[in-house]
């Protein structure tokens, strides 16, 4: 081969692993058999569909590029398609929608998971995505309070950050992992994962978490001081070579209380659904909630 065809091979492949791409996937066979009705949608099983699929996304794994999955609604689809102008029985509407998923849709980056890891996971990060958008649009549509005019939900956020960055704190060294619960019209559930370095109190740095995990936690938070609804807030806490750690606190008041090391055990160890008792897990403390206490009291908010 000429030394110019060598090389304009070899850039070629470069670009190749220069280009991100983008997967549109139908996770249930729900969504699947809504695509159906289109007659340029070509597969007729699912299981079969989600074979090919997870064979083109190693395919483009194996050319060096980066690659995203993300979640394909059939239903925002056919929304985006009539707004868009565009003929959703075509691979162009579909590609079209596949690339606006990357930018506004719940969407995953593809690191050689396997289907059967692939989907829970995309389907897991719509579902924090959906619960994000409803918490937001229950604090915006709080508006100002009647009687001191404050943004009831900017002062619920932010006394949420201030709780979070508290607890955090005072959680000391270890990889925690928090759970906050609130009941609204939907049962509002939001998880977030931090690494605190060990260290002495006074030079230990902030725990480190992604900020918008942190910010869909807050919010989450936030709508439950807002709505002055009982929330639940579980905290679970790894550390080399010793137990986990379980805390919990009871959201009331806009002010995290402790629980019990018992309350904190029978939450752990009781079926939500059919209130029988489960065992408790092994290498695991079940402890009380320890203090968080911000200076000023949440006020009655009319």
């Amino acid at each position: 081969m000429p030394h110019t065809d060598r090389t304009t091979t070899a850039q070629r492949r470069a670009l190749h692993r220069d280009v991100s791409s983008t997967v549109g996937l139908l996770t249930d066979a729900q969504d699947f058999a809504a695509m159906r009705r289109y007659r340029t949608f070509v597969f007729d099983d699912h299981t079969a569909y989600l074979r090919q699929i997870e064979h083109l996304l190693k395919q483009l794994a194996d050319r060096g590029g980066h690659t995203t999955v993300a979640l394909f609604d059939p239903d925002d689809y056919a929304e985006y398609c009539a707004h868009a102008g565009l003929d959703p029985d075509t691979a162009a509407g579909r590609s079209r929608y596949t690339a606006h998923l990357a930018a506004d849709g719940p969407h995953i980056p593809y690191t050689g998971q396997p289907m059967d890891r692939l989907v829970p996971l995309l389907v897991d990060t719509a579902l924090r995505r959906a619960t994000w958008q409803y918490a937001v649009t229950l604090l915006s549509g709080l508006g100002a309070c009647a009687d001191c005019g404050q943004d009831i939900g900017e002062a619920a956020f932010e006394r949420a950050g201030r709780l979070l960055a508290l607890l955090l704190d005072a959680a000391g060294p270890g990889s925690h992992h928090l759970v906050c619960s609130v009941p609204a019209d939907e049962q509002l559930i939001a998880a977030l994962t931090a690494e605190h370095p060990a260290g002495s109190p006074a030079a230990r740095a902030p725990a480190a978490h992604d900020p918008a995990e942190a910010a869909r936690f807050t919010t989450v938070l936030a709508a439950g001081i807002a709505l002055g609804v009982p929330g639940g807030l579980v905290l679970r806490t790894h550390t080399p070579d010793a137990p986990d750690r379980v805390h919990g606190w009871r959201l009331e008041a806009g002010a995290l209380h402790p629980l019990t090391a018992a309350e904190v055990f029978n939450a752990y160890c009781t079926d939500a659904e059919t209130g029988e008792p489960i065992p408790p897990e092994s290498h695991t403390d079940y402890r009380p909630g320890f203090p968080v206490v911000l200076d000023t009291p949440w006020p009655d908010h009319p």
